[in-house]
């Protein structure tokens, strides 16, 4: 404490955080076409040394609070304590080595199981979003390259049992110069919800407002980064694209307005591609025929779907579900299944938040036995020692939890973001899952009340009897 060691580590871990966090790090590289990845462990040392100084920096706080703060805590103990609460405040600085223990262990408890739980949400929210990216929907029917399938299939699809929504997609080949690159066609009105579109998918705004400018202005396209960077464009640009027409099957030139740059979309390659307006492409090449339709069921497993659309629809047609290409896709971190070991961490935590506070609370209590029997002794009604007990315990309970949720919070964002490389596309914000962080906090406050309730029994013994037996 005298040398500051927490300060000292929660500088080094914002410095490591710093350099592993900026734009241009990576911590996990997929080399393109290499079934492999390679990880810098390294960068795990900015929460690690985060982790180990607001512990210490928790003792610290504590401390002061307790040696230095003694009026706070009187002001705080009177509704339990009365006239008591300068006793009780000088009872708590005089016993604060005790009580830093169990608010500092509290508080960690909380950060452990506060940062597993929301990194688990996240790394299931971000793994389902790479499986929509893969596969588009919960499943997706790709329709044979032969076959002329107009929009209006999509109502037999709909009546498939199981099936929520049906969104159309058209596919065809653009020429850009002499690059030949893919042209997705999409209805902006119910894409955005059908294919749960992410921001991070696009730059220069949010997916609904690129994708509503398709929608007021039809000639508006999206165009890949590096697009973007080989022609020079800025919003507003003519784009000339040379598509199939529909009729002649001749190249015909189609103008588009650039709009904006669009990095990810659903079953679309991961280097350029364009994205249009449907029904803008289909008027100007004469062919409204659908690539593929993008299917949302309606709770019941997209494997039955999928089995039921291709017992509908003929071996003709590709099918393929989210659950499957999920078990397939390794070009990410999230294709492993982190669900055992996250259950052991998870079930730890609830036994840590537990244990910190009923166990070591109670113990602490045990070690004052001899003092609240001397305060029998000299007078003092059981009720008054329950506002001894329950001061410490309300104080302790708040301060660990305040402080175990700060860092919680904190140490959350920093995992999450020096993984961002795990994650493709990176979130867009933290999965908390409230409903086990509800859990712990139960436990905490049982684990409280016991230690609180079994002291005060303990207390009403007669007190001749607990000196005698020490």
């Amino acid at each position: 404490m005298r040398y500051g060691v927490d300060l000292w580590l929660l500088l080094g871990s914002a410095a490591v955080f710093y350099l592993t966090s900026r734009n241009g790090y990576h911590l996990v590289l997929v080399p393109e076409g290499l079934p492999t990845l390679s990880v810098s462990y390294w960068a795990f040392a900015g929460p690690a040394m985060f982790w180990a100084g607001v512990a210490l920096l928790f003792w610290h706080v504590t401390d002061l609070l307790l040696s230095r703060g003694r009026p706070v805590m009187a002001r705080l103990s009177r509704p339990l304590a009365g006239s008591l609460s300068g006793t009780v405040a000088a009872s708590m600085s005089r016993q604060r080595r005790v009580i830093n223990r169990t608010v500092t262990l509290l508080a960690l408890a909380i950060v452990f199981a506060a940062s597993t739980a929301i990194f688990d949400a996240t790394y299931r929210q971000q793994a389902r979003v790479d499986a929509l990216l893969t596969n588009g929907a919960d499943v997706t029917v790709t329709e044979s390259s032969s076959a002329f399938v107009t929009p209006a299939h999509e109502r037999a699809i709909a009546r498939v049992p199981g099936v929520a929504s049906v969104e159309p997609l058209l596919h065809r080949f653009a020429y850009v110069g002499s690059d030949l690159q893919d042209l997705y066609g999409v209805r902006p009105a119910t894409v955005a919800g059908a294919t749960r579109l992410q921001d991070a998918y696009f730059t220069g705004g949010t997916a609904r407002q690129l994708i509503s400018m398709l929608d007021r202005q039809p000639d508006a396209i999206l165009v890949s980064a590096e697009t973007v960077r080989d022609f020079q464009l800025s919003p507003g640009d003519l784009l000339r694209l040379r598509l199939q027409d529909g009729r002649t099957g001749r190249l015909v030139m189609v103008p588009f307005r650039y709009a904006g740059i669009v990095r990810e979309f659903p079953t679309a390659p991961r280097d350029s591609f364009f994205v249009a307006n449907a029904g803008y492409v289909a008027a100007r090449t004469g062919n409204p025929s659908v690539a593929e339709f993008l299917v949302n069921t309606d709770g019941t497993p997209p494997p039955l779907v999928a089995a039921r659309l291709r017992a509908a629809l003929g071996p003709a047609v590709g099918i393929s579900d989210i659950v499957t290409s999920r078990r397939v896709i390794a070009s990410t971190l999230t294709a492993v299944d982190l669900s055992g070991l996250t259950k052991v961490e998870l079930s730890f935590a609830l036994a840590l938040a537990l244990s910190a506070t009923a166990l070591l609370l109670t113990l602490g209590f045990v070690e004052r036995r001899r003092t609240f029997a001397l305060a029998r002794v000299l007078g003092a009604h059981p009720r008054q020692l329950g506002g001894f007990v329950w001061c410490e315990v309300l104080i302790s309970g708040v301060t660990g939890a305040i402080l175990g949720a700060i860092a919680g919070w904190i140490l959350s964002q920093m995992l999450v973001k020096v993984l961002s490389g795990v994650f493709d596309p990176p979130p867009e914000h933290l999965s908390v899952p409230w409903a086990y962080l509800g859990v712990v906090a139960g436990l905490a406050a049982f684990g409280l009340m016991t230690a609180a309730l079994v002291t005060i029994r303990a207390a009403r013994r007669p007190p001749l009897t607990v000196l005698r037996e020490l």
